[in-house]
């Protein structure tokens, strides 16, 4: 059987034990998901002071290979659809440790993580190479929002997808 999209999870950093999305700053993978489609999923409300000022933000999370004996091959990730805000916007990067490595953690969430390079690849062509992922592995996603100065107010999202093949 392929790995299909129930086979991959989505989990916020902070270590095994984190459920805030606020301390999803790197470190080890936590056990707990990211809730699809909420609002403040994983980046906080931004206040009336910082959508003034401007404000640029950054989380981490992993993907998780959880298929039961195939490789994930080839994967690539990317924004499927950037903010509608035009006043923000979404940047990611494949995180330093690699795959099935413990992200390094930022001091906080305006602390911009080292060595990585972000992007905003738009479809799985122009994604960031993340390489094979093996059966209970994962690999790190750190993302940057940034907020421009005098930002209106918005219940703003974004999607972010991985993507690969498998063994035929």
């Amino acid at each position: 059987m392929p790995i299909v999209s129930g086979d991959i999870q989505v989990r916020l950093s902070g270590g095994g034990a984190n459920t805030d999305p606020n301390a999803s700053l790197g470190g080890a993978i936590s056990s707990t998901a990211i809730v699809d489609a909420t609002l403040h999923n994983l980046f906080r409300e931004i206040n009336e002071d910082e959508t003034a000022a401007g404000i640029t933000l950054y989380r981490c999370f992993y993907f998780r290979n959880n298929h039961g004996t195939l490789t994930w091959k080839n994967v690539k990730q990317w924004i499927q659809t950037n903010t509608p805000s035009p006043d923000t916007t979404v940047a990611i990067a494949f995180g330093s440790s690699g795959v099935n490595g413990t992200e390094q953690t930022v001091a906080d969430e305006i602390t911009a993580p080292t060595g990585v390079t972000f992007a905003s690849p738009t479809d799985k062509a122009t994604g960031q190479a993340v390489g094979d992922v093996p059966t209970t592995h994962h690999f790190p996603v750190w993302v940057r929002l940034t907020v421009t100065a005098g930002a209106a107010a918005y219940d703003d999202s974004c999607v972010i997808r991985s993507g690969g093949g498998t063994a035929a």
